[in-house]
């Protein structure tokens, strides 16, 4: 089939392979260039640098404006079948999704009604769920709230980052959208319209979302960490008994339960730093604690907790 891929960041590059090796991509539709880095320079879009390396022939369009007349006059005239669309971060107008011939589907990186929007992927691990997966939906004019072609599910590890997930999502992506696309070549594709009762709504996360408040639950935090594992990384400032405090990072930790601490850490605050009889230096939170395994102390790189302790924290 003649398919218009659109797409801007690296969770989509297994998509835009695959439909290369197996359908007529007819175009490629990502977000402009933007400033970025210190010295703010134009950087392209990651689907943009694999377009290049791959098919650098093929159509490229970076709209400004998305209802601007001359771009929707160079997307009908690439004349394609499906549109598919995974993480490419605007709404389409209806302008857009009238022009495909047969269908626009869009891949989403959760069980679809929940966690629509910008970021499923460390919703559902904050959230503790324990399962996730693809959605591959028809498209419509709402924010992830068309109707559902297929969804291919996947079990979660206890210890999954948003870094991991988004692999894994990532490779079961093109499975399913080929069996979507085979469904549609025969004219079996279903629509199963989304439960509005069970939605839910995700924003782009903001370095805000990402702070720790050591008065929440252990296991909450740990969650936490994990969903803003790689980007944007968990943050709280850390006060060590000599008084002076570290804003740090925390990439990896273990939540401990607050049936399982010593009864001399209870009284406690959190937020404290208590070590064990058997030397563990333990996180002290509103509810349980956290054994901290690898850290970004502001202005230095990542390492272990211990080493970092081992530094800066005397008995």
């Amino acid at each position: 089939m003649r398919i218009l891929f659109a797409g801007t960041s690296e969770i989509g590059e297994k998509v835009l392979r695959t439909l290369f090796l197996h359908h007529e991509i007819v175009g490629v539709l990502t977000q402009p260039d933007r400033p970025a880095g210190r010295h703010r320079t134009l950087q392209p879009p990651a689907i943009k640098k694999i377009l290049q390396e791959i098919s650098p022939t093929t159509p490229l369009l970076q709209p400004e404006n998305l209802r601007d007349l001359s771009f929707i006059a160079e997307l009908r005239a690439l004349q394609p079948e499906v549109m598919v669309t995974m993480a490419y971060g605007k709404i389409l107008p209806l302008e857009i999704l009238s022009l495909p011939s047969i269908a626009c589907l869009n891949i989403h990186a959760s069980l679809l009604p929940r966690y629509r929007g910008a970021s499923p992927i460390q919703a559902v691990l904050a959230a503790g769920d324990s399962e996730s997966g693809i959605t591959i939906m028809y498209m419509a004019e709402g924010l992830d709230t068309g109707d559902i072609l297929l969804e291919k599910k996947i079990s979660l590890d206890p210890k999954e980052t948003a870094g991991s997930l988004s692999t894994r999502l990532a490779t079961l992506a093109p499975e399913a959208l080929l069996e979507a696309l085979t469904l549609l070549e025969k004219k079996q594709a279903p629509r199963f319209p989304q439960d509005e009762h069970l939605a839910t709504l995700t924003h782009c996360i903001e370095r805000t979302d990402a702070l720790l408040d050591w008065t929440q639950p252990a296991i909450e935090l740990e969650r936490k960490v994990r969903a803003m594992n790689p980007k944007p990384g968990a943050h709280g400032v850390l006060a060590l008994p000599s008084g002076k405090q570290i804003s740090l990072k925390i990439f990896s930790s273990t939540a401990i339960p607050q049936e399982a601490l010593p009864t001399e850490a209870l009284s406690k605050k959190p937020g404290s730093l208590f070590k064990t009889s058997d030397q563990i230096l333990l996180l002290l939170c509103g509810n349980g604690a956290l054994n901290l395994h690898e850290v970004q102390p502001e202005g230095r790189s990542r390492m272990n907790f211990s080493d970092f302790a081992r530094g800066q924290i005397r008995d």
